[in-house]
């Protein structure tokens, strides 16, 4: 490492920490580690070593170490998907969802282009009401009504989707649909083909065997705090994506269907601290045609994927909420810890409330208060146990994933993260010799352990100015597609 000049007179610590970087005598191996985690805001570091030995002689190939690293210690990206949490990382994830997505509709990724043909359709089921709220109302021809409270509301209005009447407002039905929405989907699916069959005068066993549909779906928060699903659904032949649907199975008996099921399917929660609920889906149901290609039509292939991607990275925190866990790390929300003497004691962490951090300190709305505060009340009742509430009250008791996909929709987030691999390995046998990585004849030995999560003051500068290059190219590249 060169000498750095005298730092007395730099009070910035981060620029201090950055100056000392600049002097590493590899100081491109660390931008090179940097730009590999693409200023991934919380990188996880590594410190181990990797040898590769040949198969036949054991003989050592190459041996690396992250001692001889600048830093010593190897950076890898943290993967998360939320867009507040990991711009970088969370763009990548979008960008494979929108190459999922975009494959189940035109082709592509091990799916054939013949399902661009296929009948489908781009479906949003959206909550029931739990109580009026503040909103911007319209007739169907779009002139401006005003809202239930008397007057019309800005697009910007913080009061819009909260409730007109607090008081009035059902929170508990509120966060027991946020927790059995997933629950719902799975009974739509299954009452899908039923009325399906219906449609088109089949029995189950018959459907089968002529045809299956096929679906991928996003959950979206509305301002309400209520999640609401987007989803694609295909039909298929009986072998799915590779074959064609019958001619008589179109898109008229599958909007049928849509609507049918939507209509009629219920789950009912029993509970005796805040009475029984059946819950089903809102009145606002659409069911549009997905136009084939990319010929500018109002919902085509690429406009529906890019609009899924979109809602793929984002959670809770996308519509004023929180986007990280409440319960206490060292009691997990129990408020109470086991002393030495064997018996149940406050927790020291959080003085026995469970919470990492107080409900009211929050900064949110007070609409989105009164869901968290309702998901811990109920989260704290023996008969809810099961669904975890507590854990899940900053999603406002929401417990799925954001985004899911039947088998046969198309190809596996895993198997594009395995092309992606792949890729990446064919660029390292380029730098270092493709006979040094020759699956067939090698092995590989690690020894890897986590070190800690995070960038030093310095590489956190860096890392904002890569973050801040990509985005600034992302932007020149494709105007309005932040996804790819």
């Amino acid at each position: 490492m060169a000498h750095p000049p005298r730092l007395d007179h730099v009070t910035s610590p981060a620029l201090r920490d950055l100056i000392e970087l600049a002097h590493l005598d590899d100081y491109a191996r660390l931008t090179d580690q940097l730009r590999t985690v693409r200023g991934c805001t919380r990188p996880v570091n590594l410190v181990g070593q990797t040898t590769t030995l040949d198969a036949a002689t054991n003989a050592v190939l190459r041996t690396y170490t992250t001692e001889a690293e600048p830093t010593g210690r190897l950076l890898t990206a943290c993967g998360n998907r939320r867009a507040s949490r990991c711009p970088s990382c969370s763009r990548v994830y979008a960008a494979d969802t929108y190459h999922l997505i975009k494959a189940g509709m035109s082709g592509g990724k091990s799916v054939p282009d013949a399902v661009r043909s296929h009948p489908r359709l781009f479906v949003t089921l959206t909550a029931p009401s739990f109580g009026r709220v503040h909103a911007i109302r319209t007739t169907q021809a779009g002139k401006p009504l005003n809202c239930h409270c008397g007057r019309r509301h800005p697009e910007d209005d913080p009061a819009l989707g909260t409730p007109i009447d607090p008081a009035a407002y059902d929170y508990a039905g509120a966060i027991l649909w946020n927790a059995h929405a997933g629950a719902l989907w799975a009974r739509f699916t299954i009452q899908l083909r039923r009325e399906l069959a219906a449609q088109l005068g089949l029995t189950q066993e018959a459907l089968r065997a002529s045809l299956c549909f096929s679906f991928a779906k996003v959950a979206e928060y509305q301002k309400r705090g209520l999640i609401h699903f987007h989803a694609i659904i295909r039909l298929d032949g009986p072998a799915g994506p590779t074959t064609p649907p019958p001619g008589w199975a179109g898109l008229g008996a599958l909007t049928q269907a849509v609507h049918h099921a939507a209509d009629r399917t219920r789950l009912t929660v029993t509970s005796d601290a805040v009475g029984d609920r059946e819950l089903a889906w809102g009145d606002r149901i659409d069911v549009r045609e997905i136009t084939g290609g990319d010929d500018g039509g109002e919902l085509t292939d690429h406009k529906v994927a890019a609009y899924v991607a979109k809602y793929a990275t984002k959670s809770a925190e996308a519509s004023g909420m929180v986007d990280r866990p409440l319960t206490c790390h060292t009691c997990r929300g129990q408020g109470s810890a086991t002393g030495p003497d064997g018996f149940h004691d406050l927790c020291p962490a959080c003085d026995g409330t469970g919470q990492a951090e107080p409900i009211m300190d929050l900064r949110v709305r007070q609409h989105v208060r009164q869901m968290i505060r309702t998901a811990w009340a109920l989260g704290g009742l023996p008969e809810f146990a099961g669904l975890r509430l507590r854990k899940w009250a900053h999603m406002l008791g929401f417990r799925g994933h954001f985004s899911t996909k039947s088998r046969r929709y198309s190809t596996t987030l895993g198997a594009l993260r395995d092309v992606r691999h792949a890729w990446r390995l064919e660029q390292a046998r380029n730098r270092v010799g493709t006979d040094l990585f020759d699956d067939g004849t090698t092995l590989v030995v690690s020894h890897w352990a986590y070190l800690t999560s995070g960038y030093r003051p310095g590489e956190e500068l860096l890392a904002a100015h890569i973050r801040h290059e990509l985005d600034h190219a992302l932007r020149l590249k494709s105007e309005g597609a932040p996804w790819l």
